[in-house]
């Protein structure tokens, strides 16, 4: 793929998922529609159809489904295939999840002044390679001019809002220093237990299961480990205290914390990992507060 056609398709997924983002690779998808509060009515011979109400805000039946075609699209670019049904659902959690971004961003005052906008625009078509290709990309992908400007003025409104949410996180929260011993046999994990009942050395044993790392896990915060187990026995025990077994998908699990503290500065990784669950706790609760109304 050329240089162009990567811009292009990036073009596509910016205004589909928003100008910026703060969640990580491979993070939890967004959180899924919540139970709506009643469904859209059906359209009058002179109103336009809804795919969805929010808050009063209504996404129409055209743009969702233009949206729908753009997303399958650019997915196609990328090498991916999504189903009609797939691609359905993450595009109207999507627009769902920016319009609720949007609403607050206004409601904090924020404004897309007019100049701010055309400057975006102008240097979209510089980087597209003027204004008619850009007119060429909008008509290919379904955008008339103020389409276009609507849904860049609701992915600027949206991103910076998840900028406020990410920032909210502080740099520094209460840690752990941790390290391990992983085995893959429950009989391997009762026999270290009794090892380390007998007296053996934690380290050394971590070190002879691990001679690369030693076991160590560095230090993390809670909700950074995809296992809330291991979290919740770690974070209950002090300095030099270790754990018993636990039993993951990974395998069986022995712990030591090694160091504790309350505010230790957050790795980039971890920060960006805190930023993807502030955002979706934030939108979850925002789902839980509005009143979204979905197409029969």
């Amino acid at each position: 793929m050329s240089p162009r056609q990567i811009f292009i398709t990036a073009l596509a997924v910016t205004l589909l998922f928003g100008i910026s983002a703060c969640t990580r690779s491979g993070s939890a998808p967004t959180p899924g529609l919540a139970s709506p509060t009643g469904t859209v009515a059906p359209p009058t011979a002179t109103s336009e159809p809804m795919a969805a109400l929010v808050n009063g805000e209504g996404i129409s039946v055209a743009e969702f489904e233009a949206e729908v075609a753009r997303y399958r699209a650019a997915q196609s670019e990328l090498g991916l295939e999504v189903t009609l049904e797939q691609a359905s659902q993450t595009v109207l959690d999507d627009l769902i999840n920016q319009t609720l971004l949007a609403q607050a961003a206004y409601a904090a005052g924020f404004k897309v002044e007019e100049a701010a906008l055309q400057a975006r625009i102008a240097s979209l078509e510089s980087q597209i390679g003027g204004p008619e290709k850009l007119l060429a990309w909008q008509t290919a992908h379904g955008y008339t001019p103020e389409t276009f400007q609507a849904a860049l003025k609701r992915a600027l409104a949206a991103a910076w809002m998840r900028d406020q949410i990410a920032a909210s996180v502080p740099e520094a929260v209460e840690q752990v220093h941790v390290r391990q011993i992983l085995v893959y046999r429950e009989e391997k994990a009762r026999d270290i237990l009794a090892q380390l009942e007998a007296g053996q050395d934690f380290d050394t044993l971590a070190a002879r299961y691990d001679p690369i790392t030693q076991g160590d896990l560095g230090w993390f915060p809670r909700g950074y480990l995809f296992e809330p187990e291991i979290e919740k026995v770690v974070f209950a025990l002090e300095p030099g205290q270790v754990s018993g077994m636990i039993a993951t998908q990974v395998g069986f699990h022995i712990l030591k914390v090694l160091e504790r503290d309350p505010q230790h500065r957050l790795s980039p990784e971890a920060r960006l990992v805190l930023q993807d669950l502030a955002l979706q706790e934030w939108l979850k609760k925002q789902r839980e507060q509005s009143t979204i109304l979905l197409a029969p």
